[in-house]
């Protein structure tokens, strides 16, 4: 798991290998079972954060009628922030559950921000990630709401092929903004 964090470092920063390596023995990685929730619909406020590893975590919302929306898996080497600083009152909106077997580095705000004091570097590492992230969420949110079911359809295949193996079809019809019969029935017509 080491390696993922290191090709971060290395991808963007210039610290040391020994510098790279005292961050990493600093931080905490957790191995969570299938079905574990990191945060409930409706729990309080989080000053944690997740980097993805290793498996499958799905985050999703019940909707007015109590059914459950898919609203975002993030699988490896992807971030997963809960951090709601800025409004401590605020419950949360979604549940974070573990789809698969997940080995997670887990983090809080104040380790985070002694890590910055101590390397600078990583702060400036954690931003571009996030500005990276952000710019992609944006424009993938942009092409989602402007598309059709068939062609968010076709853009899961294009960029993220695995959940299709990864999680059950009535979790990705929600995602994709649509019922399981009508992602069955995109599905017969591609293929």
């Amino acid at each position: 798991m080491e390696e993922i964090l290191m090709k971060y470092l290395d991808k963007y920063t210039t610290l040391t290998d020994a510098e790279q390596q005292a961050i990493i023995n600093e931080l905490i990685i957790v191995k969570f079972k299938k079905g574990t929730y990191l945060i409930k619909q409706g729990d309080s406020p989080s000053k944690k954060c997740f980097f993805v590893l290793k498996g499958c975590v799905r985050q999703y919302y019940l909707d007015e009628d109590g059914k459950e929306v898919t609203s975002n898996f993030y699988t490896e080497e992807q971030a997963i922030l809960l951090f709601n600083d800025g409004e401590p009152d605020q419950s949360s909106d979604y549940s974070l559950i573990c789809q698969e077997d997940c080995v997670l580095v887990v983090a809080d705000l104040e380790s985070e921000q002694k890590m910055y004091k101590q390397y600078t570097e990583l702060e400036t590492m954690t931003r571009s990630m996030m500005e990276n992230f952000l710019a992609k969420a944006q424009n993938e949110h942009a092409k989602f709401i402007r598309s059709s079911p068939e062609a968010r359809y076709k853009m899961i295949l294009q960029n993220r092929p695995d959940l299709l193996k990864r999680v059950p079809q009535h979790q990705l019809a929600t995602y994709l903004g649509m019922t399981p019969e009508s992602l069955s029935r995109i599905k017969k017509r591609i293929q």
